[in-house]
Formats: C-alpha cells, structure tokens, sequence
C-alpha cells in the first residue's frame, strides 16, 4: 500500500466550481426513477399501516393520496426551477435545493432554506440510524422466537445503541463515496431491496387476513384513551405519512445528473410521475393491507413490531432488505449535506492544504490502481456521521421521530419555496387566479404541517420524559 501526495489535484474553488458544472451527466430516466425511490421508499413506508391505523378506513387512504398529490405538484414545480435565466451568461443549471431559493428568492430566504433542508436531510439520517438498528434486532428476536416460542423473552438488551453502532461505522466508510455521480449502482441495489421488503410486508399482511378471515379496522381508526389523546395521535401519524412522501430537497440534485437531450425537466417530471405513481400504490398497499390483517394492535413498525412470527426467514430476509435499502438511503439524503459543507470549506480557506489536497491511494487490494482521498473529507464526513449516531441513542423513537421530521419540512420544503420560485420565474402577478391558487394551495400545506408538527412533538416528548 502507498500514499502519496497527489500535486496535480488541488482544488480551487473556481476549479470546484467549474468539475461540478461540466461533470459528465449520463443519466436517464430509469437512473432518475431510482434515485427518487431509493429516497421515497424507506423507513417511511414502515409506519403507514400504524398511521393508517390511527385515521381510519376513510381518513387513511385520502391522507395518503393527498400527500402524493402534493408531492406531485411540488415536483413539477421545482423541476421548472433547474435551469436559472441569466442575462449575462444565459441559462444557469441549479444543482442543489439550496442555490435555487438563494438565485431566485434571494440571500435572506436561502439562509431560512439552508436550516430546513439540513435539519429534514440530517433527520433523515437519524430516523434511518433507528430503523437500521431496530431491523438488526428484529432479526435476532425472529429467529430466538422460532426457537424458543413467541412467548420466549428475547430481549437483546433494552436498547439498540449497539446496532446503532455498528450501522454507523458502515456509512463512515460508505460516506466515503465522492458524490451523487457515483452512487447510481447504490440507489439500483437499494430501491430493488425498497421493492423487496415492500412485497414481503404486503404478502405477509395478506396471509395474516386470510388467517384471520375477516379485514379488521374501523372507519375511525383506533380509540384513545380519551378525545384529547386521539387528536395528537391523528396530528402524529400525519407527520408519519409526510415524512414518506416529499423528495424535493433531493431532487435537483438528481435532475443535475440526468442527460440532454430531451430538456431535464421533461426527463425529471416523468420520472417523478412513475415514481409517486409506484410509490403511492406500495403505500396503500403496505397502509392498509397492514390495517386490515392488525387493526387496533397495528405495530409502529410494520415488520419491526412482531405481529408477524413465521415464515421466520422470509421475516429475516425483508428486514436484510431494509438494512441494504438504507445503508443506500442514507446516502442519499447525506451526500448534499457532504457537498455543501465541503464547498463552503473550499471557498473560504482556499490556501488551507488540508482542505483542498487530495493524496493517491495504491493498493494490491484495488487491483494496482489509485484512489484519490481528501483528509478534510475523511475526518469531516466522520465527525458528521457520529455526531447523527450519536443523536439516534439518544432518541430512538420510531414513529416519533418520522412524525418530526416530516411535519418540519413538508411545508417549507415541499410547499412554500416551490411556491414562490414559481411565482417569481412565471411572474404571475397578484390577485390572478393562478397567484390565488398557489397561495391558497400553500396555506392549506401550512396548517396541515403545524398539525402534524405539533402532535409529534407531543409524542416525542410523552416517549422521552412520559
């Protein structure tokens, strides 16, 4: 093994710049539709049937459909924002959620931007860290279970800080990779493995209905203790579908892989059709077969939660699949938050060595060939994935944690910005119609996000401190 100094490659930020505006894009719409579900079909999709569970048969699927809807439309008004109208040096290709609002919205909005999309990307990574951990013990318990009996105490431990460990350790190495040009093999394993554990859970949901011989549930979904318990859990599993749902901090940054022609956006708002459309039929799916075979004792995780015992292995296999789908996912959501800092590092100390040199790694092991490392992104990208490790010990609450996570940013992300860059880039003026109903369509959003944000806090609070 030898490393040495590679004196050839010390990035400047006019020349980081410059790599990320004429990086080869080779990406089609399948690459694009792969990405969107290696970020949409995750954790998320786990605790549909316990928030189907705590609206109801109606309420349920018309939450479900609605968020996809909106999903929809935030998309396609997003795509129309990739490409900046510059009057100077013509059009302007935006390859981050980020530098859109700032190009469009100003300096101002893209600070209130910033802290949303790293708190919702960073959330992310801590809701995926839980999962991961609670899919590792599962496993455990499933096959101590087939041994020993369903009534065995197969414990574990009382916590999973050691799954989450280990999980962590695997994306300090796995965050190694250079950016979102390099991840299209990961987003292909993942999003097969999202279909994979998807199919297992409505399989297992549908011979669980067959067992009992009758669909369980009711039209309001499961009781409270009381009127007032029932509202913040309504609030709460709101949070949980929203948190399934919107990509929109992610998706420039996949249509800025994508090739033309045909124009991105065309490209990107058909993959984004195929993508909500699969996705939206697996939630429904997984929502309500999974309501249908538990009703009122749904777990908060529909394959973590032990309703299901047997076929063991097949239970062992689908939660293999959302570890591989996740230590993928997580990438996904955690390369912008790698980019921006690392640009920002870059244009501030652009004399800094440590933080613009990058050294070649040969190896017998690689084959004879060179790998290139930055320190600055070794010990940075590290200290990020510790630091959300560590956030997940601290608070390992499942369905808690999605329901935060997706109230805080639905609005803002999802809704608001999209909205006004629209507005700005087709200059619709006030009072039209077209003004009205995009504003009318984002105050709708709003108070539905403060609903859901509310009622997960309380959860989140009550499972803490209750």
């Amino acid at each position: 093994m030898d490393i040495k100094e590679d004196e050839s490659r010390v990035m400047r930020p006019t020349e980081l710049q410059l790599h990320d505006s004429v990086s080869e894009r080779t990406g089609t719409l399948w690459t694009a539709v792969a990405h969107i579900i290696t970020g949409v079909i995750g954790a998320g999709v786990l605790s549909l049937a316990w928030a189907m569970a705590k609206l109801g048969w109606i309420a349920g699927p018309v939450a479900i459909l609605g968020f996809a809807g909106v999903t929809l439309i935030s998309v396609f008004l997003l795509s129309d924002c990739y490409r900046f109208p510059d009057p100077d040096i013509g059009p302007l290709r935006l390859n981050s959620y980020s530098q859109a609002v700032k190009m469009y919205l100003g300096e101002k909005n893209h600070i209130v931007c910033g802290v949303f999309v790293y708190i919702s990307l960073i959330g992310c990574g801590i809701a995926y860290t839980i999962v991961t951990a609670t899919c590792i013990r599962a496993i455990l318990k499933s096959n101590c279970y087939h041994r020993e009996g369903h009534n065995a105490n197969c414990s574990y431990g009382d916590n999973n800080n050691n799954f989450m460990l280990l999980f962590g350790l695997i994306q300090i190495f796995m965050s190694q990779i250079p950016n979102f040009h390099e991840m299209l093999w990961l987003s292909l394993v993942a999003a097969t493995m999202s279909f994979a554990y998807s199919s297992i859970g409505i399989g297992l949901a549908v011979g669980k209905i067959i067992e009992n011989r009758h669909i369980k549930g009711s039209i309001t979904g499961s009781p409270a203790e009381n009127r007032g318990g029932k509202v913040w859990l309504v609030f709460q599993a709101l949070g949980n579908i929203a948190f399934s749902y919107p990509f929109s901090i992610i998706l420039l940054e996949i249509q800025d892989t994508l090739r033309s022609p045909p124009a991105e956006k065309q490209t990107m708002k058909k993959a984004s059709t195929v993508s909500v459309f699969i996705t939206t039929f697996f939630f429904l799916c997984c929502g309500c077969l999974g309501y249908a075979a538990f009703g009122d004792a749904t777990p908060g995780n529909l394959l973590t939660g032990h309703g299901f015992y047997e076929p063991f292995w097949l239970i062992d296999f689908a939660n293999a699949c959302i570890v591989l789908h996740l230590v993928g996912g997580y990438q996904v959501y955690t390369q912008p938050i790698f980019a921006g800092m690392e640009r920002w590092l870059t244009e501030k100390y652009p004399e800094n060595n440590f933080i613009t040199r990058f050294y070649g790694l040969k190896s017998p092991m690689l084959g004879g060939g060179t790998v290139r490392l930055s320190p600055m992104r070794m010990c940075l990208r590290t200290i990020y994935v510790v630091m959300v490790t560590g956030v997940a010990i601290v608070f390992p609450y499942f369905n808690e944690v999605l329901g935060v996570v997706g109230a805080l940013g639905f609005w803002p992300l999802a809704v608001y910005f999209p909205v006004e860059m629209c507005i700005l880039q087709k200059k619709f003026r006030v009072w039209t119609r077209p003004w009205l109903l995009l504003r009318g369509f984002s105050f709708v959003c709003l108070l539905v996000s403060l609903l859901a944000f509310i009622g997960s806090i309380h959860g989140l609070v009550g499972a803490k401190f209750g």
